[in-house]
């Protein structure tokens, strides 16, 4: 069996990469040991959004009085809640399989070996191939002392397969993985603690963003701990450094995760490159390795899910000095936050030269936001350039011409 290439990995890098060079006309066969789709479609992204869009619904259902609703909740049945988070992830699969195949390419479900720079061993097989990709992409993260044992101290992929929500949790870390988890918890009416090594809660993002998230979590009564970590375990009673003691059904740690890295050289793709671990990332990789598509590092969107959404790209408050000019609109100022009771957030440009250079926003809608801004960065639009837009009335989008009026 001879092929143009051999991609290792069928997540986000390896499949777009795949139905790419599959769509050019080159044989491509894709190796995925487990289900196509990698961590993003399978064990991440969107079975996570699947289990907030649920817990918002649940919350809501809670806080229906002020609409003149009178709800009697008789039961809750939380397996119902995972059972359409699978029924999410099979849909977005399956549709994600037919692609991927009408596209040409082959798939083997296998775990896949590199021989040598051209014989990729899989299932007992080898195949030929004359480029080998590797995208096989990362893995939790596991910290010295607090190593998965799967019952008590669970990894991201574990918790998305729990039978019963917890009565209490504490997270480990307030990445991405930990603010949404956080976010589930806590809308189902679990009791959150949150440890965070660093200062400040999402310690990557803009510190206003972080001061925020901090205001929120208080509001929602999530108690966080910062500057602190595990001291010790003693049976299900988890002591901080700080003094602190929990008594959690688990401890789930969400310290990040670390890249599958090739034992030998080839193309790599996707978290494997231990750069930037974001699925949108990982996919404009491959459309750059096989297309040509440049992108900006520096511009890269992050988004964190829930309500409210947080989202930011460019340069942070912390990175700049006394030659940008900052820029903040609460989003109270909007009149569509309190059509929709959501009236906790802000859009913060950071301008420079009359460019915007950063962008950070807390808001509902943000995860679509960030993506104006970015456009405009990545062009190089002015201040004076977006003034001329004229945004709808009543959005969040119009919050962004409100900030700029403010420069």
């Amino acid at each position: 069996m001879v092929y143009d290439y051999g991609i290792i990995g069928g997540g986000p890098a390896g499949y777009t990469a795949g139905m790419l060079l599959a769509q050019k006309g080159k044989s491509v066969v894709i190796f995925e040991k487990d289900k196509l789709g990698g961590t993003c479609l399978n064990k991440g992204c969107i079975p996570t959004k699947s289990l907030l869009h649920s817990s918002e619904i649940y919350k809501e259902v809670f806080c229906s009085s002020n609409i003149g609703l009178d709800i009697s909740v008789n039961s809750f049945d939380f397996s119902k809640v995972m059972a359409k988070k699978e029924q999410t992830v099979d849909k977005v699969r399956k549709a994600l399989e037919l692609a991927v195949k009408n596209s040409g390419a082959e798939v083997v479900y296998s775990e896949a070996q590199i021989k040598d720079k051209n014989t990729i061993i899989a299932g007992g097989k080898e195949y030929t191939v004359s480029e080998i990709i590797y995208a096989a992409g990362s893995k939790p993260k596991e910290i010295k002392g607090l190593e998965f044992d799967h019952e008590f101290i669970l990894s991201s992929d574990d918790v998305l397969n729990i039978k019963n929500l917890p009565k209490s949790v504490l997270i480990v870390g307030s990445g991405a993985i930990g603010i949404e988890w956080a976010r589930i918890f806590s809308n189902f009416g679990v009791e959150v603690f949150v440890s965070e090594i660093a200062e400040h809660l999402l310690p990557i993002a803009d510190v206003e963003v972080s001061k925020r998230i901090e205001r929120i979590f208080k509001q929602r009564k999530i108690k966080f701990f910062l500057n602190d970590s595990i001291e010790k375990i003693e049976e299900k009673t988890v002591t901080l450094k700080s003094g602190n003691k929990v008594n959690p059904d688990f401890i789930l740690s969400a310290a990040g995760r670390v890249p599958l890295k090739p034992d030998s050289e080839c193309i790599v793709l996707g978290d494997s490159r231990g750069e930037i671990q974001l699925a949108h990332y990982a996919i404009h990789q491959a459309k750059k390795y096989v297309l040509g598509i440049d992108y900006d590092n520096n511009l890269i969107p992050s988004v964190i899910y829930g309500e409210p959404e947080i989202a930011w790209a460019g340069l942070r408050e912390q990175d700049c000095g006394e030659e940008c000019q900052k820029i903040l609109l609460p989003i109270t100022a909007l009149g569509k936050s309190w059509c929709d009771d959501s009236t906790d957030g802000f859009i913060k440009l950071i301008l420079r030269d009359n460019l915007i250079v950063g962008a950070h926003i807390v808001s509902r809608e943000a995860s679509a936001l960030i993506h104006e801004l970015v456009i405009a960065m990545q062009n190089k639009l002015t201040a004076d350039d977006l003034k001329k837009v004229c945004f709808a009335h009543p959005t969040y989008s119009e919050g962004i011409f409100e900030a700029l009026l403010r420069a």
